[in-house]
């Protein structure tokens, strides 16, 4: 079997910036979860959002779970199922894995101890872990991990196809396994020259967190960033496979041999790997209240939260800032992190004066694959603009 590819025509300025056993296809129309629709909420623009989650689940997505908020409105909505063989109607308030979205909380965890004095951002890596990375790499500054400048590639994984990386699921490989991966190829370029978007330049901001604070990255991040943000249904797994309370099934459509496509489920998977770029679950309301929190400036000093809303300028074609991503759409500059993990994506956006804001959890049914999903790309477009 293999993991289902698809190339989505998507609106250009939007693609630039977003990209355990098997069942059978479901019917999807005789699915018992309400349609979207029938039980559409008022609020900011109510009618594009409800034709958004209409139909699920169908075959890109099993659920969504939406909140659009700011100054200019608010609306909430779910659709979908919580799994394919209750059919039973999505939990709008279930915990899910959000992927890259991790690396906000990362980065906010770095420029609080920055704040504090306890890391300075203009300062090598390699003096706070030393041989981490070898002879082979120039110094590389905290600044350039936050940015995506540092120039290390990335680390190995537990496989390259689907079927590979789901053998594996309840195996465990340590971040620091995966930084040795990256040092033994040496640098991609030299730091500062240009971006490269990767897990491992977080991977490596996580062990200096632990390295500063004294303390495992699960517990220093909450006590930094979870905890002042209100962030109570929100934890780090580790090596725990499960999503812990209430949660939606994540399936993965695999195409069979004979043509026929399956969905396979995906919910429990050792994200270890992915650690401070990768392993965070949450829920929408709390991603929201990481958002509000951290634009208003009561996470980060606001002299260090600039960090977050700066990209290299010295660097043609430079989107990421230190946790986010610029991205210009409908006249108005969002500032987002998306995630992607097999049967998840999530996305938290927001202008920079809170007047609009989103935050998605989609159970893509081929999350990794090329593009951006459908049902996501349609929220999204809807909620933006």
């Amino acid at each position: 079997m293999r993991a289902r590819r698809r190339t989505v025509a998507l609106a250009a300025s939007l693609v630039l910036a977003l990209g355990a056993g098997p069942l059978a296809v479901p019917a999807f129309a005789s699915s018992t979860a309400p349609a979207a629709a029938e039980t559409c909420p008022d609020g900011v623009n109510a009618r594009a959002l409800c034709e958004a989650l209409a139909g699920l689940p169908d075959a890109d997505a099993t659920a969504a779970l939406v909140r659009v908020g700011g100054t200019d409105g608010t609306w909430r909505g779910s659709a979908g199922v919580r799994d394919l063989s209750s059919g039973r109607a999505a939990d709008p308030d279930a915990r899910f894995r959000a992927g890259s979205v991790t690396k906000v909380v990362t980065a906010a965890a770095v420029l609080k101890l920055a704040a504090r004095g306890e890391i300075d951002l203009g300062r090598p890596v390699q003096r706070y872990l030393p041989g981490l990375l070898g002879r082979d790499f120039r110094p590389v500054t905290v600044r350039q991990l936050l940015n995506h400048t540092s120039g290390i590639p990335a680390g190995d994984g537990l496989g390259e196809t689907f079927e590979e990386v789901y053998a594996h699921r309840y195996d465990t490989l340590t971040p620091q396994a995966v930084v040795a991966s990256a040092a033994a190829k040496g640098p991609e370029f030299r730091p500062g020259r240009k971006q490269h978007y990767l897990n491992i330049n977080y991977t490596v901001l996580g062990l200096l967190i632990e390295k500063v604070t004294g303390r495992p990255y699960a517990v220093a991040a909450t006590d930094l960033v979870l905890a002042p943000a209100g962030m109570a249904d929100t934890y780090f797994p580790g090596t725990d496979p499960r999503i812990l309370g209430p949660h939606n099934h994540g399936y993965q459509a695999v195409e069979k041999a004979d043509g026929t496509t399956e969905f396979v489920d995906v919910t429990e998977w050792n994200q270890a790997d992915r650690f401070a770029a990768g392993d965070m679950i949450s829920t929408t309301a709390d991603l929201e209240r990481l958002l509000n929190s951290l634009f208003a400036g009561r996470i980060v000093p606001r002299p260090q939260l600039r960090e977050m809303f700066t990209v290299p300028a010295h660097i043609e074609g430079a989107e990421y800032s230190a946790g986010l991503q610029r991205f210009e759409y409908g006249g108005r500059v969002h500032w987002l992190k998306s995630g992607g993990r097999y049967g998840y994506n999530a996305l938290i956006a927001g202008t920079r004066n809170l007047s609009r804001t989103l935050v998605y959890s989609v159970n893509a049914t081929d999350a990794k694959g090329e593009g951006m999903n459908p049902v996501a790309e349609r929220i999204a477009l809807a909620a933006l603009k």
